[in-house]
């Protein structure tokens, strides 16, 4: 049986005729009120960079606005004169350290809270929350103490442990969030197939925490290499001081050496646009992914 397609009826004069797209809000917007602010807050960022690079490239005493001659001479004193190698190789090994015991631990964690349910789990987390509030300068009298028990002042451990602690309550709570949007049923297949909670943790649900992972060791690496309040408290020795404490020891009371501050300043902080370069994809989806539960 064939049915015949009515013809669609003619529109008339008096309906109005149906836009293609409806226009957004901002496609109305002039160009120039979205450039102009873009570029102020872009040029507001930019120019502090590039005074840094003009006083650690251009000669002492030179007042140029142009690094020209360009001269690597403040590199070579704050690295050589200054202990900054010392610095860098001490500050790496926190970093590095500080990172893998967060993680570890967050991770482990992480996913008792998201896959157990305990008693006073919501006052845990609550904990865990409030924790964030609480300054570092004011448990330094009991970490000295607890330290020089231990015998660890002088020591990077110190430091270590001391940036672990205050990184892992954020970090559980990240990981906890991330490990709540694996679906529960992976794991339970995995079971059947015969795995231990071990095994399909490590098969199963690791690979998937990768943006997590990355994002909580990226966070945890960085506050441990700019951190300078546990390192100026727990080390007094110069060789095993970290950069932050390094720059401090460039500034006096009686002068301050610019070329050198500033030499100092990008020699801190190249490694860390480095890092963020290459993981800035990873970062940003583990820190939405781990913010929100699934």
């Amino acid at each position: 049986m064939i049915t015949e397609i009515a013809p669609a009826p003619e529109r008339t004069a008096a309906e109005p005729a149906r836009p293609g797209r409806r226009r957004r809000a901002w496609d109305e917007v002039p160009r120039w009120q979205i450039y102009l602010p873009l570029t102020v807050y872009l040029l507001f960022t930019l120019i502090p960079f590039y005074w840094i690079l003009l006083f650690a490239l251009r000669p002492a005493g030179s007042t140029s606005l142009v690094p020209w001659p360009m001269t690597f001479e403040h590199f070579e004193k704050v690295w050589t004169e200054r202990s900054f190698g010392t610095y860098f190789v001490n500050s790496v090994y926190v970093g590095l350290a500080t990172l893998v015991l967060t993680t570890v631990v967050a991770l482990a964690g992480g996913y008792a809270l998201a896959r157990f349910d305990f008693r006073l789990k919501r006052g845990f987390m609550l904990a865990l929350l409030c924790s964030q509030f609480v300054p570092g300068a004011l448990l330094l009298v009991p970490l000295f103490q607890i330290f020089a028990e231990l015998r660890m002042i002088n020591s990077l451990g110190s430091v270590i442990i001391a940036e672990t602690v205050f990184q892992l309550p954020l970090s559980m709570i990240l990981i906890s969030g991330f490990i709540r949007n694996v679906p529960y049923s992976l794991e339970e297949a995995a079971w059947v197939d015969g795995c231990n909670r071990l095994t399909a943790f490590r098969i199963v649900v690791l690979p998937l925490l990768r943006p997590g992972l990355i994002a909580v060791g990226s966070f945890a690496f960085v506050h441990a290499w700019n951190h300078f309040l546990f390192a100026l408290m727990f080390l007094s020795d110069q060789g095993k001081q970290t950069i932050p404490v390094g720059l401090n020891t460039l500034m006096s009371a009686d002068s301050v050496d610019l070329g050198a501050l500033a030499a100092g300043g990008i020699i801190a902080a190249v490694p860390v646009v480095i890092v963020f370069a290459f993981i800035q994809k990873w970062l940003i989806t583990g820190f939405s992914a781990g913010a929100v539960k699934g």
